[in-house]
């Protein structure tokens, strides 16, 4: 499994297209709707105060290949002072991130702190504006390079050897939210990664661009759609547009599809309890996408602190 597993690392680097090394700075997330403030801190409290988590597994059965672990709180201030409808007429949120990401010889840790301010605009619309401050540890296992690694100018000097490098960062976003739909803008890593510490074993972070945009609507007391799309542009790497479409039916179980276009499509199944949700994505690389063999499991978790997962009216849905 060895040769395996040099190989995947290989791969990585390859599909890189850089001169020097790069860490996987794109994380792709099937669920990216459960998860918008991760990408835009704007959207920090938009779902109300929550608990969010995912693990995905990416390629499995391929040694090396990329494992995510998320986990994050968000606190809605407008739900802690009691507002009568926080999600519209709160003024503050707060989040705090944890990922941790493993790819053939590297493994990353990244802890971001997250703050939003809403401004009512109208009777049913905020805008929305956020920072974060993004801090990532990564940690290189010189035993576990590959060939071509060992001979890469940058990284050969850390065989046999255990190295980390610090990148300190922040993000900065914009989003214009009503309760059905939302539009917003966000930027990952706005300095670049330009502040480090340790061994400088890779280029710095690119600054990511983040569109993101949703729309749900109650067609019955039974049925919900609910559409969600993200598109992102980062240097050295392909534009990547995902598109997600979900049926919730009796505000309790949800089936949908998704598309990451030239990469993969997913199918998606959820399960909507009192104060829980609960989802699992299979998903699948398309012919056209320079991708390992192995399918990709992801699973979702979204945990409401203060609030029940029931309509206080005909046209609300529960979820994104």
């Amino acid at each position: 499994m060895k040769e395996i597993k040099y190989i995947v690392a290989a791969f990585f680097l390859m599909i890189g297209g850089l001169s020097q090394v790069q860490a996987q700075s794109r994380k792709y997330v099937s669920s990216f709707n459960l998860f918008q403030s991760y990408y835009n801190p704007g959207l920090t409290g938009y779902e109300g105060s929550t608990v969010r988590g995912f693990v995905r597994n990416q390629w499995s059965g391929v040694d090396g290949a990329p494992k995510t672990y998320f986990f994050s709180t968000e606190l809605d201030f407008g739900e802690l002072a009691g507002e009568e409808d926080p999600a519209l007429m709160g003024k503050n949120a707060i989040s705090v991130n944890v990922l941790y990401d493993t790819y053939g010889a590297f493994r990353e840790t990244e802890l971001t702190l997250g703050y939003a301010s809403r401004i009512r605009i109208s009777e049913t619309h905020n805008l929305r504006l956020g920072a974060g401050l993004n801090y990532q540890s990564v940690r290189l296992d010189g035993n576990a390079l590959t060939t071509e690694e060992q001979n890469d100018p940058t990284l050969g000097q850390y065989v046999g050897q255990f190295s980390n490098m610090n990148v300190v960062d922040f993000n900065l976003g914009i989003a214009l939210t009503h309760a059905n739909y939302y539009f917003s803008y966000g930027i990952r890593r706005v300095n670049g990664g330009k502040i480090t510490s340790g061994d400088e074993f890779m280029d710095a972070y690119p600054a990511s661009s983040i569109f993101q945009a949703g729309y749900r609507s109650a067609v019955s007391a039974n049925l919900a759609v609910i559409v969600n799309g993200m598109y992102s542009i980062q240097k050295n790497q392909d534009d990547n547009i995902e598109l997600n479409i979900k049926a919730l039916m009796m505000d309790r179980i949800w089936l949908g599809i998704g598309h990451r276009i030239d990469y993969a499509t997913n199918a998606q199944f959820g399960v909507v309890t009192n104060r829980l949700r609960v989802g699992y994505v299979y998903e699948f690389p398309t012919g056209g996408s320079y991708n390992l063999p192995g399918n990709t499991h992801e699973f979702t978790a979204v945990f409401n602190l203060f609030r029940d997962n029931v309509r206080t009216d005909s046209q609300q849905v529960v979820m994104w």
